[in-house]
């Protein structure tokens, strides 16, 4: 059974939702823009209910209780920071760690800043750091998927765009790809008080943060051949940074939202990775 918790840390309280007995195997799972926890619903449950600890926060700017106003906050050193705030205040030493769309780019620049600590990676969606930005300078169709950039990082204007007539661009965002509940719920916590601003600030912070090197923990990549988003230059070249056991998963014909789109393919995908990698 899902349970909503509270996760206290040095940067403030985080909301999360946990399944699962405290004792088992810890998982720590991020979700991604515009969404928050509950995208990891079928994860949660289903993982929960096999024996493992499960864990997803709303991310820095998504809970209320961590939301600073400025961008330099939302550097990827802050978020990452996070990730071991979190873990500490849970009390998980070693934890497995699994991350969609940004929450994905975290998990990234987590595993390769502390591999100690993470058991395993799995990302879906976002390849490495590294292989997405290369590609968005040397690949004309990722320079053309990644246009959006440019509006969501403009102060003001991004929020005015998406949040327009009843959040009608956040809804277009997700293309009619997932349940029209779940879309509102996104838009209904991005439409509360500076919300959308410190989810946008991600995108305004991506400048001031340093880059990410290889990853050396077991890692799942799962990419989808219909995520407008990410095209398989990026993804075909991720497995140049991860320097450890390495496996690449992907989709036909699924969309960019991939844990709530297809959560019963990805859901095996990552069991058996947590299997194949226990210690």
């Amino acid at each position: 059974m899902i349970e909503a918790i509270e996760i206290p840390t040095a940067a403030g309280t985080f909301d999360a939702l946990a399944c699962g007995a405290p004792g088992g195997r810890e998982v720590l799972l991020l979700h991604g823009f515009p969404q928050s926890a509950l995208e990891w619903e079928f994860q949660l449950t289903a993982l929960g209910g096999g024996g493992c600890h499960v864990v997803a926060p709303d991310q820095r700017g998504y809970s209320p209780g961590v939301r600073p106003e400025p961008v330099a906050d939302y550097r990827i050193e802050e978020l990452i920071g996070d990730v071991a705030a979190i873990a500490d205040a849970l009390g998980w030493q070693r934890f497995d760690l699994v991350g969609h769309d940004w929450g994905a780019y975290v998990g990234w620049a987590a595993a390769a800043a502390m591999p100690a600590r993470i058991r395993t990676l799995t990302a879906v969606s976002l390849p490495h750091p590294a292989a997405f930005l290369r590609a968005m300078t040397e690949d004309e169709d990722q320079a053309q998927r990644s246009q959006y950039f440019t509006l969501l990082r403009k102060p003001r204007v991004a929020e005015r765009v998406l949040l327009a007539d009843s959040g009608a661009g956040l809804r277009k965002i997700f293309d009619w790809k997932i349940a029209e509940d779940r879309i509102d719920d996104y838009v209904r916590r991005l439409t509360e008080p500076e919300a959308l601003t410190a989810a946008l600030n991600w995108y305004r912070a991506m400048h001031l943060s340093g880059p990410t090197g290889p990853v050396s923990v077991p890692t799942l990549y799962v990419w989808s051949t219909e995520d407008t988003t990410v095209g398989s230059t990026a993804a075909m070249a991720t497995e140049r940074y991860v320097t450890g056991p390495y496996r690449f998963e992907m989709l036909e014909e699924v969309s960019h939202w991939i844990p709530e789109q297809a959560p019963e393919e990805l859901t095996g995908h990552l069991m058996r990775h947590l299997l194949a990698h226990r210690t």
